[in-house]
């Protein structure tokens, strides 16, 4: 078999690369070679320069990628691409190739990989750690040809170890975890992972949580991020070297999870708003001519508040819904202000209060309705759902519509009211997100029980 054992150095966040070093390798020597500046077409960050010393001026007359492209496909042709890391170099080179037309595909060895399997029990698997712990001299680190040339000599002593052939031909096989794995991830970290509900944590080598996800499945779930081909999902699982879990017994109470856990932590690869969202509520008032009006503020500034939204634009649908079913003036739900009667664009059930049309009496019976139903979707309910084992139940508690927190039981308990439940319940916040959870999940029809 061939090799092409190759590093790149790029502009670091876009990629692009900045030099490229690739030694052909038969099994016993090296048999061809191309070593090239390559310029960017885009200025090199100072982080870069200072890492690689590659600068500016250095490349200012370097060929373009499209200009070298040529000879990175001839020398490849028919080889097994091999890099420390390989992810990386792989897909800063077919993204260049994507660039310019042309689909770059080669077979991948990592020489990460390869070293945790056949040379295990280092403290690190950083090429110069690594290096240094195998007195493997590197010279110009951080240079394309100095890192080739160790990762030659690395190639060359992993391919001696006893059981290499065999442990090769699994790396080389598609449809093998440890070609698929990121490289700094432990394999016996992903084997531990259970095929359960829960969720899950990426953590970065120095043990910072990068991300949170949740899944029906874990260990499935988790392995489909290794096979994402997009640009985040790449710069991911290039920092992932740990992986922590939780068990949830449901999908839904891992739902609740990870939105705690990715407020709590604000992983890095998470998208999420970092503002406090902002409280309004639903509440009623009777003015002085005794007709009762469903009105909405900022829950600060809202009395005896009948339901708790989190955005004003929540409130008024939530309102015009009721208008329309309970046919209620849109002028004493405030949805219209400063006008002598009613004339809604959307609703127009109006019985005439607004014109003196309607006793206020039989209106204000209506508005009672309207209120009873209002109340019903902030009751105490506690929802029940699996536990994480055969033993157990897990339950969601919600007091007055507010979320108040998910806990673990077990089946022998006695529980006879909500009380019973709050020795066992991990106290959370409510927020917007959570209420969206709980309403999807409500409309799904989940066992809830009312107290």
């Amino acid at each position: 078999m061939i090799y092409t054992i190759i590093d790149v150095e790029t502009t670091g966040k876009t990629n692009k690369l900045t030099e490229i070093s690739i030694f052909k390798y038969d099994g016993n020597k090296v048999i061809d070679e191309f070593t090239s500046l390559i310029n960017p077409q885009e200025p090199i960050p100072d982080y870069i320069v200072a890492l690689t010393g590659i600068n500016n001026y250095l490349v200012a007359n370097a060929p373009t990628f499209s200009q070298v492209a040529n000879n990175i496909l001839d020398i490849t042709e028919g080889t097994t691409f091999v890099a420390h890391n390989v992810n990386f170099d792989y897909n800063a080179i077919r993204n260049e190739f994507k660039a310019i037309g042309i689909d770059f595909n080669r077979k991948k060895l990592c020489t990460v990989r390869l070293s945790r399997q056949l040379i295990p029990g280092h403290k690190s698997y950083s090429l110069g750690k690594l290096c240094n712990a195998l007195n493997i001299n590197i010279e110009n680190r951080h240079r394309a040809k100095g890192d080739v040339e160790a990762t030659v000599i690395l190639f060359e002593l992993l391919l001696k170890q006893d059981n290499a052939k065999a442990v090769f031909n699994e790396f080389l096989n598609k449809s093998s975890k440890e070609a698929t794995l990121p490289s700094h991830l432990p394999t016996s970290v992903f084997n531990n992972l259970p095929s359960t509900p829960g969720i899950y944590y990426f953590k970065n080598k120095k043990g910072k949580i990068i991300y949170v996800g949740k899944a029906k499945d874990i260990k499935k779930r988790v392995l489909s991020h290794f096979y994402s081909k997009a640009k985040k999902a790449l710069d991911m699982c290039r920092d992932i070297a740990d992986i922590d879990f939780e068990l949830s017994g449901s999908e839904f109470i891992a739902l609740l999870m990870e939105d705690a856990a990715i407020k709590k932590h604000y992983p890095d690869f998470n998208q999420l708003s970092k503002r406090a969202p902002k409280m309004y509520a639903i509440f009623n008032y009777t003015d002085r001519n005794g007709i009762i009006h469903l009105a909405y503020n900022t829950l600060k500034a809202a009395p005896y508040p009948i339901l708790t939204l989190y955005s004003i634009n929540e409130c008024r649908q939530y309102i015009e819904r009721v208008c329309s079913t309970f046919k209620l003036c849109p002028k004493y739900c405030h949805l219209q202000e400063g006008v002598s009667s009613c004339n809604h664009f959307k609703i127009h059930t109006c019985q005439g209060i607004c014109k003196d049309e309607e006793h206020y009496k039989s209106y204000n019976e209506r508005v009672l309705k309207a209120i009873t139903h209002l109340k019903e979707d902030s009751k105490d309910l506690i929802l029940k759902q699996k536990g994480r084992h055969e033993n157990e139940d897990a339950f969601v508690i919600i007091e007055k519509g507010t979320y108040k927190g998910y806990g673990f039981i077990d089946k022998t308990e006695q529980i006879n009211n909500i009380e019973d439940f709050e020795p066992f319940l991990i106290p959370q916040n409510d927020n917007p997100d959570i209420q969206k959870i709980i309403r999807s999940e409500l409309i799904k029809g989940s066992i809830s029980l009312s107290v």
